[in-house]
């Protein structure tokens, strides 16, 4: 009888060589969707900074405009998330991406051809980051529950680090990238490259043949919402994990989406705003590398919590930096600090979670990334007032008091223990 997938015609033993080796990468499966993943990942930075700098460069848009443009896409993204991973519960989750994978080719067509016929305007970048941002919250709950059923629960940890390896060489090598079509091609090249990479995804995802968790279809949406809230709010662990998620996100990141502003203020042009980008990609890849090397470090917690306040310290001092290469290092280091709360923090989310509750629980958990434009719109608001250095220090400034306390008064982060993420 003929193999009929993949993993069949492998022989074992090399199959397990393979998994001692490259951990979850071994995993036939989940290295194709980890490579579909990383096209469709790419596809998402290189189009967050070509509208950017769409917003800034071409249509004269100010920092107001540009957190209003973040904002845009989070909210929807927000509004559906929780719904989102419900319907990631409910419904078979590879279908579900497949569907985003079309609607986000689509939406890039759209902005594509309508800035390479220089027909483009500010309303119509904003309405389509708001189409965008609604899909996007689908995918982001869709996605943290559907790795999970590719590999083996001992692969957890080298899956999390494998998932953060895509999102940080993604933004070394996109950002590069994107600055050189910019410059030479201009932003519409970077909208059809997009498009490449979310059809790729789609085709990825239409070659894996793995079915879903059958649902509980006895109860409503609404319910099930419900239960996810208060599965979340029973566990002091899951409070805190995802709320300090939230406030780096909404907080700490808010350089992104002004990042168009400090390229200008160093005197560069989109090739710079692209290097900046970079240096941040490159810190968080190396990152996830020192997180492989302590993740079962026993005093892992504390080591998580330095991590977050030597990354607040960098944001600062990038804030301030006194000239381009300086702010290189300072966001080099600050990207490899915040990686090592961020791995740990998700390892722990998705082993401690019920496989039933995964899909609402990522679903309130990846409304974090959407906070990072909507922390944005307060960075904007800030530097139309003042200015971008003083909005992202006075964000940094915050989220090192949150840190602060939260690691003075909750032992049940700062004792995190890397031998035992498992257990409460």
């Amino acid at each position: 009888m003929l193999a009929t997938t993949i993993e069949q015609q492998v022989p074992t033993g090399f199959r397990a060589n393979l998994t001692s080796k490259f951990g979850a990468l071994g995993n036939a499966r989940y290295r194709r969707y980890w490579l579909g993943s990383l096209a469709s990942v790419g596809a998402i930075q290189m189009a967050f900074m070509a509208q950017n700098w769409l917003m800034v460069d071409s249509l004269g848009g100010t920092a107001q405009q540009l957190g209003f443009l973040g904002a845009a896409t989070a909210v929807p993204t927000i509004l559906v998330n929780m719904f989102g991973g419900v319907l990631a519960d409910r419904v078979d989750r590879r279908m579900l991406i497949m569907s985003v994978s079309a609607a986000s080719s689509l939406l890039l067509l759209l902005l594509a051809i309508l800035d390479a016929t220089n027909t483009i305007q500010i309303w119509h970048l904003v309405a389509i980051a708001s189409a965008q941002g609604l899909v996007m919250g689908f995918d982001g709950p869709v996605r943290s529950s559907f790795f999970p059923l590719l590999i083996e629960r001992k692969q957890m940890m080298s899956a999390v680090a494998l998932g953060s390896v895509m999102w940080q060489f993604s933004r070394l090598v996109t950002p590069i990238a994107g600055g050189l079509l910019i410059t030479h091609g201009g932003t519409e090249s970077v909208f059809f490259v997009g498009v490449v990479g979310w059809v790729s995804m789609l085709l990825v995802m239409i070659s894996l043949r793995i079915s879903s968790p059958p649902p509980d279809k006895s109860r409503n949406v609404v319910e099930d919402i419900v239960e996810g809230v208060r599965f979340i709010l029973a566990r002091r662990d899951f409070i805190l994990l995802i709320g300090l998620t939230y406030s780096t996100h909404f907080f700490g990141m808010q350089y992104l989406q002004l990042m168009p502003l400090f390229a200008q203020r160093f005197g560069r042009d989109a090739d710079g705003y692209g290097i900046l980008l970079s240096a941040l990609g490159l810190g968080a890849l190396t990152g996830t590398v020192v997180v492989s090397r302590i993740r079962r470090h026993p005093r892992v917690g504390y080591i998580m919590l330095s991590g977050s306040l030597v990354f607040t310290a960098m944001v600062m001092a990038f804030a301030f930096a006194p000239s381009f290469y300086m702010a290189l290092v300072f966001l080099y280091i600050g990207g490899l600090a915040n990686t090592i709360f961020f791995v740990v923090a998700m390892t722990v989310l998705q082993l401690r979670v019920p496989e039933q509750m995964r899909g609402r629980v990522m679903g309130m958990y990846t409304i974090t990334f959407s906070l990072i434009p909507l922390g944005g719109l307060m960075g904007g608001t800030i530097a139309s007032i003042y200015n971008e250095r003083i909005a992202i220090a006075i964000g940094a400034a915050i989220l090192a008091a949150i840190f602060v306390l939260v690691g003075i008064t909750q032992p049940v982060i700062r004792s995190l223990n890397g031998t035992q993420l498992e257990e409460v």
